[in-house]
């Protein structure tokens, strides 16, 4: 085990299962979940409810707080924990670590047109499908210096918990 505990970014373009298989991630691990969305303002959310993509601009304080969020995780005294952000760019991702410099981040890939169909048998949820092309444009996968892996969608959310597990690990 880490002497130092560590927070786990679930991360992706919308419709790969990053609430499904971080909530998995932190049940397995014993620490807390953080759902990204519910760091977004509620200007963020109309905006993406109307279609409309956001830019670094919306998502700088929404990172912001993700990164609060993961630094009170990962500091003394703490135990870790999962968080799900779609962490699309690797400016993004450096931001999240200027505050958390011990992320992981477990990349969830998959075939736009499945991630597509997901999206569309989705309910309730303020993101558009419409919004897929821009954030698949936008995704800047993990590079070779970044702590992550990158994990096929395709399994059951259990296999790929357990995949993440063992990358861990």
């Amino acid at each position: 085990m880490r002497a130092t505990p560590r927070v786990v970014v679930v991360m992706g373009v919308s419709g790969t299962g990053k609430t499904t298989v971080g909530t998995l991630l932190a049940e397995a691990l014993g620490v807390p979940y953080a759902e990204a969305d519910d760091f977004h303002s509620s200007a963020n959310i109309a905006k993406m409810s109307a279609g409309v993509p956001l830019d670094d601009e919306d998502r700088a304080p929404w990172l912001d707080a993700i990164g609060a969020w993961a630094r009170e995780h990962s500091g003394p005294g703490a135990h870790g924990g999962v968080v799900s952000c779609s962490a699309l760019k690797r400016a993004y991702r450096d931001r999240l670590r200027q505050a958390a410099p011990d992320l992981f981040f477990v990349h969830l890939t998959g075939d736009h047109d499945l991630i597509a169909e997901r999206m569309a048998a989705r309910q309730g949820h303020f993101m558009t499908a419409t919004l897929l092309d821009s954030q698949f444009a936008t995704l800047e996968p993990l590079q070779p210096d970044e702590p992550g892996i990158a994990l096929d969608i395709t399994p059951d959310p259990a296999v790929i918990t357990g995949q993440a597990l063992a990358a861990l690990r």
